[in-house]
């Protein structure tokens, strides 16, 4: 299975008010581990970076004046992630934004080239009543966030990653592998022959007087006979 760890960064929360892409950070697996191939670019927006937007990414509209516009990567990045499954968090936000973008471009929508899964609806599902966030994930589950001072689209996906593969622990074991562990453990079973008959021990005189004595003190516990004198005796 080909998956794509994806998020994105923006100007501002609300697509319906015009904001706009201005990164976007993807990693690829296949079959669960990392392949090492990542799509990464920053985004001229045409437009102003909301003041929080800044706060949080640390990023400038000086340093986007010189970046491509998402019609400059968009074959790239449709082509990076096309067949693929997407792993977003909270992914109608990313999937909103990216649309809007395709809308421009005339490139349809995310949902016909690829499927699309949201790790913030397996957390709710998996810690009901609890903090779902990128970094409570990353405290519950033991990932090393202490490197994530300012929000980036690829440093979130990498961390994404980690949090995916944690929440999603054990359902990755049904195929190849457990068919390997599988054969693994029948070679064992059939190497393994009984050559002696097993030599039983019988509780020698000592042991005998130290087993009555503890019944002794069950019995005065247990006010009566104990549940051993019922059972066996």
């Amino acid at each position: 299975m080909r998956q794509i760890i994806l998020d994105t960064e923006t100007t501002g929360l609300e697509v319906h008010r015009g904001h706009r892409l201005i990164e976007i950070g993807c990693i690829e697996l296949v079959q669960r581990r990392p392949t090492g191939r990542t799509f990464h670019t920053y985004l001229n927006p045409d437009r102003a970076i909301d003041e929080g937007a800044r706060a949080v990414t640390g990023i400038e509209d000086d340093f986007l004046l010189d970046k491509p516009r998402f019609a400059d990567v968009a074959a790239e990045f449709l082509e990076f992630i096309d067949g693929a499954e997407i792993i977003a968090h909270n992914a109608s936000f990313d999937v909103g934004f990216i649309n809007a973008e395709l809308a421009r471009v005339g490139a349809g929508v995310l949902a016909d080239r690829v499927q699309i899964l949201d790790t913030l609806v397996l957390a709710r599902e998996k810690f009901p009543g609890q903090r779902n966030s990128l970094d409570a994930l990353c405290k519950r589950l033991g990932v090393d966030n202490s490197h994530r001072e300012l929000h980036g689209a690829l440093l979130d996906a990498n961390l994404l990653a980690d949090v995916y593969l944690a929440l999603t622990a054990g359902q990755g074991q049904l195929g190849f592998a457990s068919e390997t562990a599988a054969a693994e453990t029948q070679v064992t079973v059939t190497a393994l022959q009984i050559r002696v008959r097993p030599r039983v021990m019988r509780a020698g005189a000592g042991e005998l007087e130290a087993h009555e004595a503890r019944l002794v003190v069950l019995d005065k516990k247990a006010g009566g006979q104990c549940l051993w004198r019922q059972l066996f005796e």
